[in-house]
This record gives C-alpha cells, structure tokens and sequence, in this order.
C-alpha cells in the first residue's frame, strides 16, 4: 500500500478510506512540518503573556474565564483529555477511529492549530503501528468537536486509557495504552499548552463516517439500479420508459444517470425480446415500484452528490477553536459546530430508508402470484410444501422499517452543555451513527431483492436474460444454488449481502455492459 503523504493541503476521499480500511502508511510531508513548527511559535509567545489566551492560559468551555498559572498548564491538558475521555455503549468501529484520526491529523498538518510536531507525529506512528484507541459510542453531541471520541484517541497518545493493536477491521487485541506504545517504541506524549484543545476541537469523527458513508453508498446505488433492472426484466416489464428522451424532460442528472445504467444493464434481454411484440404483452403501464426506478435513484443520486460536495469542503477545513490564522492571530471561532455535516447524514439516511422501501416493493411483487405474471407463488418449487423466499420478503420488511425509523433526523435535536455555554448542538455525531447503520440496512435488503429476482430470472428460463444481468446472476450463483426445494435460507443471504457490499455483482454486471454510472 503506498504511503499517504499528509501535508497542508486537504486530504481526499480515496486517501481516508486508504488509510482507514486498507492500513495504508502515513507521513507528515515537509511542508506540513514547517507549518506546524511555525504555529507552535505562536503559541510558545503567548504562554508568558498576561492577557488570557482561551486554550492556552485558560480554563475551557464555561470554565474560560479562570486563569492557569504556568505551572499548572500540563495538568491542565492532562485532566482535559482525561475529563473528556467521558464515553460509553459498545466500542466504535476500527474503519472510524482510524478515519478519525487521519482527519484530525490532517488538520494538525495544516498549521493552524499550534500543537507541537511531536505531537502530530504520535498520531502519524500510531496510524502505522496499527494503534487504534478504543472509542465508545456515546460522548459527542457534534459540536465543540466530537469531544468523547477524540479525547479518547488523545488519550491513547498519552500513554493511558486501551487501545487495540493489529491490522485489519477487527482491530486485534485490546491492550493497556502505555503498553502498546512501548512495544511500538512510541513515546507517549506529555501535552503542553493549546494542545488538548487541538486534539479534540474538531468533527473528524462525523467527517469520517461521512467519508466512508458516501464510498459506501455510491456503490449501493449503482446496485440499486443494478437490482431494478433484474426485478424489471424477471416481472417482464418494459425498458421503454429508460429512453433518453423521455429522462430528458425532467432533467435531473441522477435520474438520467440512473436510467443510463438500466438501459445498459437490459440491453440485448431474451426474456424482453419475448414481450416486445404486438399482442405479447397486455400491460399498458408498470408499476411505480418498476417504472420510476430511476426518478427514486436518481433522487439519492443527486443528495449524494450535495454531500459530497459538504465532504469535500470540510476535507479542506482546519477546524478548531482557538486557531491561529495565516497572519499569526490566535481568533475563537465557531468552527466546530457540526450542523453542515449533520444535515447531510441525516439526508443521506432519508435516502437509504426511500431507496430500501422500493427495492422491497419490487421484491414483493416476484411472492405474489396475482402480480408476478406466471412465476410461482413465492418462487416456491413447490408451493404450499415449500415457501420459497416468502420469509426473506419479511427479513426486508422488518430492515426497511428500521430504517424508516433511522430516518427521523438527529439534527434537530439539541440539548445544553457546559453550564450553557455550548447551548446549541447539531447532534451530528449521533446522524453519522445512524447513518452506518442505515446503509447496512440498505445492503441487506438489496442482496434480497437481488436474491429474489436472480432466482426469477431462473424461472423464465428458456428464456434468456440481458448478458449484464445474467452476468450478476451467475456471479451470485457461484455462491448460491439456484431454484429448488426449500433450504436454510439464512447462509444464501449472507452470500448475496456480501456480494454486495464488496461490488462484486455489479463488477460481474460491468464485465458484460461497460462501466456504469
């Protein structure tokens, strides 16, 4: 894996997710170095200076107005990050700490924060020793930075709290701090001045999983459109209503791409052939669920594409609270807060739980023999001894209700903090743990959908599908048998989600279409 250079400039997509989910190395570039040693200058003039400096000779949040004597200035970064490292519930996903960390020490390398250089380079060798501090669900409202789960990756720097120590997402052993970075010959930092603040000042934990979230979920849609265009050709419905022309006059461009993909996708389909002539087929009009496909797709195509555009922007933020400016200012500000990024996960949720909702629609209709045009009722083999996927449609029906639920937006939510000084909160963090939930949610009811109309597909043989849908088809057959008696169902749905989740359907789909949108 080729080593990520972290400099003054914003990190991108592909670098987090390298970092975060593949162990990539990272190094602090020269550039990123000169920066940070000279807002660390900054810092280093004002410690004697009389006049308060927030962060420096201060205490924090509604404790700002009490001032630290020079001597107490260590402790007083100590008991922050020991105070703040406050969290609770079930331990927070490897992929996010590791992501996290990258975002908060690309902003380090931004030199606007003032934290020393070595400080920025513990962060750096504890991504590269595979170092990932425990962080636990509960701790952040998403403003003033995700507080509880940046102190505990501060934490872990400083030689206290528990870490895991391995490669790969399930984050090996669990192991007292000081001991894991002992063994790594790092050596725990001891903080100075600003430099607490700096570490947990920041939304790099909601960044993060927007970051993750977005990769995630642009591979989900390509297989929502790849889904549709199996459930549209097994139902023998009609491909006409993809035409250019007709997308055009709404002109949305996820709809057009979205449509794009189910053309190709059903180009050259046997079993659409069979129905396309006069008299084949009595159907005036699809079914919402069928026909307006890509309208629905293209919908969260184009709310991805709006929250990509959030990432991408925050990617190239400095955020912390106080910052030292280009000009050697040291400003508060109100950075921090989370309501952008926020209201983005929560969107993004909206659209799991709306694409989730069709794609169980189409699912249904392939169990119900009044409307899956001569397929057997619940593509049973033999119906009444068996029950074909009548209880795979309830799996999806119970997810998709979830993510109804996952749905309601955090970002409306605020409760008060620190004595009513951070009175207003965006809860984004709480947006960005839903958000991972919902887009496994929506894995799941996909690899259903596709499970479903894979095996109708089957049905219609010796009619012949589309070469990209049979192609998907037979990538899923490699790993899941085809029509027969009922068997334990469970093992055949875990395959279809992980074929999904990897984008090896849609890759089997592509060798046989051409790259799709």
């Amino acid at each position: 894996m080729n080593e990520i250079a972290v400099g003054v400039g914003p990190l991108t997509q592909q670098q987090v997710l390298a970092v975060a989910r593949q162990d990539a190395p990272v190094r602090l570039d020269d550039a990123a170095r000169k920066a940070i040693a000279a807002s660390r200058e900054v810092i280093e003039a004002l410690a004697d200076d009389p006049e308060p400096h927030y962060g420096v000779s201060t205490g924090f949040g509604a404790l700002a107005t009490k001032h630290i004597a020079p001597a107490d200035r260590v402790a007083l970064q100590r008991s922050l990050i020991r105070s703040h490292a406050a969290g609770s519930g079930p331990e927070v996903e490897r992929e996010v700490v590791r992501a996290l960390m990258t975002l908060r020490l690309s902003t380090l390398a931004t030199g606007r924060t003032g934290v020393r250089l070595e400080t920025a380079e513990t962060y750096a060798a504890m991504l590269n020793a595979g170092i990932t501090p425990v962080v636990y669900e509960f701790g952040s409202l998403g403003c003033s930075g995700d507080l509880a789960p940046l102190a505990h990756c501060a934490l872990a720097a400083t030689g206290e709290g528990t870490v895991r120590v391995g490669t790969g997402q399930a984050g090996g052993d669990v192991l007292p701090a000081a001991e894991a970075l002992a063994a790594a010959g790092i050596t725990p930092v001891v903080l100075r001045e600003k430099e607490g603040l700096a570490l947990t000042n920041g939304v790099d934990g909601m960044l993060g999983m927007l970051t993750l979230a977005t990769a995630d979920l642009a591979l989900l849609f390509t297989t929502a459109d790849l889904a549709a265009a199996m459930s549209v050709e097994a139902q023998l419905g009609t491909d006409a209503v993809f035409a250019a022309d007709l997308q055009a006059l709404r002109p949305h461009p996820g709809q057009a791409d979205s449509a794009a993909n189910l053309r190709a996708l059903l180009a050259g389909s046997g079993i659409m052939a069979s129905h396309r002539e006069p008299n084949a087929c009595t159907r005036v009009q699809d079914a919402y669920s069928l026909r307006c496909s890509p309208q629905v797709h293209g919908a969260g195509r184009d709310t991805l594409a709006h929250a990509c555009l959030v990432r991408d922007r925050e990617l190239a933020s400095a955020v912390d609270n106080p910052v030292i400016t280009l000009d050697g200012r040291v400003e508060s500000n109100g950075n921090f807060h989370g309501a952008p990024v926020a209201y983005v996960l929560d969107f993004l949720a909206i659209c799991a739980a709306d694409l989730a909702s069709i794609s169980e629609r189409r699912t249904d209709r392939f169990l119900d023999k009044a409307r899956s045009h001569g397929l057997p009722p619940f593509l049973a083999a033999d119906p009444g001894v068996d029950s074909g996927y009548m209880i795979a449609q309830y799996t999806q029906a119970a997810i998709v209700s979830e993510l109804k639920r996952l749905a309601a937006p955090a970002s409306v939510d605020s409760i008060p903090s620190s004595a009513m000084q951070e009175d207003h909160v965006s809860m984004g963090w709480s947006a960005a743990r839903k958000l991972r939930r919902a887009v496994d949610g929506l894995t799941r009811v996909l690899a259903v959908e596709i499970l479903t109309a894979a095996r109708a597909l089957d049905l219609r043989a010796p009619l012949v599908p589309a070469p990209a849908t049979a192609a998907a088809r037979d990538a899923l057959r490699a790993r899941v048998a085809g029509p027969g008696p009922d068997r334990y169902l469970a093992p055949d749905i875990a395959a279809a989600v992980e074929l999904v989740r990897t984008g090896r359907l849609v890759a089997a789909a592509e060798a046989a279409c051409g790259p799709l949108r």
